[in-house]
């Protein structure tokens, strides 16, 4: 006897499959978002008591994480590349602030399949008069870093990646911090000098989108593509460093060796193509 319902069933099936999306109308715009999710090694990143173990087994806790993200490009199955204006292109990810991990941008509607995007800010930016450096740019010159910032007064520049935290195996000498914390302070910046070639810790990073899921951004919809951002790779990453034997990295040359290390936090776990809500700003 022929089962009438398994067969309309492998209909709809066959029909659902041999419908193929809309094709992008380039004309229109559409909703794009990178979620930069801070995670410790296979753990949630968490703050104060918190305790973690590198790959030279030296367990630390965090207390600071910030970082840049700027200068975002996308480049579609046919090989042509959108580059997001950069004055809407500038965001800082704090990771004490789970609304700070998206950065949202509008784009033409087009599928997607490779993402990049820089760790820092660029020279030319950098090097802007303060009045046009705005939003997450923004910075009081006579405060510096002070309360937390990320710009360096005394060396005029911006501090692209930012961590702290405690570690009981530095020395007090090492510390020297009269309240007693055992602290490590990452400050990695330097964008190459504005008259004479310095430090150049920008990083850009590219991501295939193709194996966990391309961007299908169309007008009325969001597409969010979700990265894993595994701080433990600051230290476990090309470079493996000792937090003792280097508890504070700012401007130094040591810095070029963590900045190194930057590309391998990042991992594309998914992407999501959604009706956009009212809501989702």
């Amino acid at each position: 006897m022929i089962n009438h319902s398994v067969l309309f069933a492998i209909g709809l099936f066959a029909f659902s499959c041999g419908v193929d999306d809309p094709e992008p109308d380039t004309t229109k715009t559409g909703d794009f978002s990178i979620e930069f999710d801070n995670i410790v090694g296979e753990e949630t990143l968490g703050f104060g008591t918190r305790e973690y173990v590198n790959a030279t087994g030296e367990a630390f806790t965090l207390t600071t994480l910030q970082y840049f993200i700027s200068n975002i490009k996308l480049t579609a199955a046919d090989g042509r590349e959108f580059v997001v204006p950069q004055e809407e292109s500038y965001f800082l990810v704090n990771g004490e602030d789970r609304n700070s991990r998206f950065t949202k941008v509008i784009v033409p509607e087009d599928n997607y399949t490779q993402l990049k995007f820089t760790i820092g800010v660029d020279s030319l930016r950098s090097t802007m008069p303060v009045e046009e450096r705005k939003g997450v740019l923004s910075f009081n010159p006579d405060e510096g870093h002070a309360g937390g910032g990320m710009y360096w007064g005394w060396n005029s520049g911006y501090i692209f990646f930012k961590l702290e935290g405690n570690c009981d195996l530095i020395s007090d000498d090492q510390a020297g911090d009269p309240t007693g914390k055992k602290q490590f302070k990452y400050h990695i910046g330097g964008f190459g000098g504005y008259n004479a070639p310095t430090l150049n810790n920008i990083k850009e990073i590219t991501v295939d989108l193709n194996n966990a899921g391309i961007a299908e951004v169309r007008e009325g919809f969001r597409s969010n593509v979700h990265l894993f951002v595994d701080i433990m790779q600051v230290f476990n990453g090309a470079h493996t460093f000792s937090i003792p034997e280097h508890p504070n990295v700012m401007f130094s040359d040591y810095s070029v060796n963590i900045a190194n290390n930057f590309p391998s936090m990042f991992t594309h776990d998914h992407t999501e193509n959604f009706v956009r809500s009212e809501g989702d700003l």
